[in-house]
């Protein structure tokens, strides 16, 4: 496998946020999001095995870690990875970006899905198919760059084919693009139209800087 990076840190999104937590990013992606925060994993890396991540993170011994990007998913030796770690006991959390078939991954990981909205120039890509994997486990998230965003993203949750989810409790996260567009204005407009998603800040980047690398 190709890792661009495995360390140890603060879990910065999702409920997880906040939770000691080891992250392996994996190198290369399939999408280029305009707004993308980690375009140094698209193509930097070192090869390593599945034994030779596997015995990286039983070193530190947090039970919490994240499979990353880049996409994770484009490495075929993701799922078996993932597998590996729930295993032995770990809690898994897998970030992707929401353009491959989740249903290759333990359905005991956590699935953090993005769906695309249209200021990353992706939103094309969204693979809606993976709606119908989503588990209880499952969080979808959505970043959100300006008032076209949220309005998509709103949508999706209070009438699009997130409906289902949502009712029965699934956890929907509205991140504000970094020095794009204020919290306090993705807050508002969630207030004000009461739809039942979490507001996400990015934690890391409020503790450690936007452009540090490894946190």
């Amino acid at each position: 496998m190709s890792v661009n990076e495995i360390f140890y840190s603060i879990q910065g999104e999702s409920t997880f946020a906040g939770m000691p937590c080891q992250f392996i990013r994996l190198t290369g992606c399939n999408l280029r999001c305009h707004d993308c925060d980690t375009r140094y994993a698209y193509h930097e890396g070192v090869e390593m095995s599945v034994a030779q991540i596997m015995g990286r993170i039983r070193a530190v011994g947090c039970p919490l870690v994240e499979v990353t990007g880049g996409e994770p998913l484009i490495q075929p030796d993701t799922p078996g990875l993932i597998k590996a770690m729930l295993d032995e006991g770990f809690k898994v959390l897998l970030e992707t970006n929401g353009s491959l078939d989740i249903s290759v991954v333990d359905a005991r990981c956590v699935r953090i899905m993005d769906l695309k909205c249209p200021s990353s120039g992706m939103a094309g890509h969204n693979r809606l198919d993976n709606l119908q994997h989503l588990t209880d486990l499952d969080q979808i998230k959505f970043v959100v760059g300006d008032r076209e965003d949220y309005g998509f993203a709103r949508d999706f949750v209070t009438s699009g084919p997130l409906g289902s989810f949502v009712a029965r409790g699934g956890t929907v996260l509205f991140s504000a693009v970094h020095d794009r567009l204020s919290p306090r204005d993705l807050a508002g407009w969630i207030l004000e139209d009461q739809i039942r998603v979490r507001l996400q800040i990015q934690l890391h980047k409020i503790i450690w800087g936007a452009e540090v690398r490894g946190v």
